[in-house]
């Protein structure tokens, strides 16, 4: 870890002692945001209009109080004044504003990839289901293969019973037993079957 300067240490006297303005960057950022905020408003046009109507007006008409004759020169000073104040200060605000543009550019560049990358692989994923679902056997598949089954049951004949190719009857379709299968039960002592 680096040693932190003499400035920031405590334990340490200063070398040089001199009286400096310590101004932090973001509290100065922030006001000057505000006032190139403020200059763009419509209360400040309206309050600046008022203030140089009254200034022209009591310059003009009022003989004793008149502190900027005719061709106003002090108040050419007072804007020349105001417009090299207000031109840095709306270049300073546009230039905090472009830094964090910039980080929310990023940022939302990071974020497009990640959703594009999430994108890519959901389309992955989908792409791999559908192929094992094509592999798998649909219902529709098992109905027709079924079908199939019936009919061609349905068009053999069983043991000369119909005409070959021609469909079963419904009382056809019933199984039957042969008859070397069936149980001969003989009477027990009661003469009932046991």
């Amino acid at each position: 870890m680096p040693e932190p300067s003499s400035r920031r240490r405590l334990d340490q006297p200063r070398t040089q002692r001199r009286l400096t303005l310590n101004i932090e960057p973001d509290t100065f950022g922030k006001l000057t945001e505000r006032v190139a905020r403020f200059l763009g408003t419509g209360t400040y046009l309206f309050w600046q209009t008022l203030i140089v109507i009254i200034w022209i007006v009591l310059n003009l008409t009022a003989v004793t109080l008149r502190w900027d004759p005719y061709p106003f020169i002090l108040l050419n000073l007072a804007f020349s004044t105001q417009a090299a104040y207000a031109a840095p200060l709306i270049l300073l605000a546009q230039n905090r504003q472009d830094d964090r543009d910039r980080v929310s550019l990023d940022e939302d560049r990071a974020r497009a990839t990640q959703t594009k990358a999430d994108t890519e692989y959901l389309a992955r994923e989908l792409a791999a289901l559908r192929l094992a679902i094509g592999e798998v056997a649909t219902r529709d598949y098992l109905r027709s293969e079924l079908d199939k089954l019936r009919e061609d049951l349905n068009t053999k004949p069983r043991k000369g019973k119909g005409k070959r190719g021609e469909p079963r009857r419904p009382e056809q379709e019933a199984v039957e037993e042969p008859d070397d299968t069936r149980v001969h039960r003989t009477p027990s002592h009661g003469g009932h079957p046991g």
